[in-house]
């Protein structure tokens, strides 16, 4: 099996929009995106996860650092998943049910080189 890589992206949603939910809308949120994760692992194909934070530097040729990410950026990265599938056909039908996809966002799978 190969690994791949999910990048969740959401040009509908920023970093304020959740500020905004109560908690038991974060805790919906947090349960939705538990279940479809924990369905990938019932499948033995979870690697790992983790969320994105808002803290950000970028880094640029000759030595270059920014702020980032910036607010009026044009939609928000905010995580990924390493999921394990036989082909790159496999790990977008993993995609399917993302929590991500029912706000706008879209799902990026890459698959990882190990070197």
């Amino acid at each position: 099996m190969k690994e791949f890589m999910m990048l969740f992206r959401n040009e509908e949603r920023t970093e304020r929009d959740f500020e905004q939910l109560s908690p038991e809308e974060m805790q919906a949120e947090i349960q939705q995106w538990q279940d479809w994760i924990g369905g990938i692992a019932a499948q033995d194909k979870f690697v790992g996860t983790n969320a994105l934070g808002t803290q950000c530097k970028i880094v640029k040729a000759n030595n270059v650092v920014t702020d980032g990410p910036y607010i009026e950026m044009k939609e928000m990265v905010g995580g990924y998943i390493i999921v394990k599938a036989e082909n790159l056909d496999e790990a977008v039908s993993l995609a399917d049910g993302c929590p991500v996809l029912a706000t706008g966002g879209s799902v990026e799978v890459r698959d990882v080189i190990v070197f």
